[in-house]
């Protein structure tokens, strides 16, 4: 796990490694706002703009608030979309479950190829992000 704070200010970006929990622990639902791009700070824009042709998973904490993010590269056409399958956590870790969802058979789509990402906004935290 690689851990960058910007020097005078709240920011941190954290980049974070899939990886399996250590523990058993339950696990508890939590409350997420999935944060549309006109809402996202510039902050969280420039992340994005810079890492969608791959594949990236990373947390950004920011004014109280932690960003989780996870992104799936580069997909041929449109008509892509993210699920959020589950967001929840235990007492040291917060796991993250997101399914790609192709288009529709029979979903006319757009020919140019796309980045398709996803946002979700909760309380800042620092426990670890495990992505599955």
């Amino acid at each position: 796990e690689i851990l960058r704070c910007l020097v005078g200010s709240e920011m941190c970006i954290r980049d974070s490694c899939s990886g399996k929990s250590a523990k058993n622990e339950d696990r508890t639902d939590m409350d997420f706002t999935v944060v549309p791009r006109e809402d996202m700070p510039d902050e969280i824009k420039g992340i994005i703009e810079e890492k969608q042709s791959g594949e990236f998973t990373m947390s950004y904490g920011m004014d109280g608030y932690l960003y989780i993010m996870r992104g799936y590269g580069t997909m041929p056409t449109g008509g892509y979309s993210i699920r959020v399958d589950s967001l929840a956590e235990t007492s040291d870790e917060i796991f993250f479950h997101t399914t790609l969802v192709g288009p529709q058979a029979s979903e006319p789509v757009n020919k140019m190829k796309t980045c398709p990402y996803i946002v979700v906004k909760i309380e800042y935290t620092d426990k670890k992000i495990v992505f599955e």
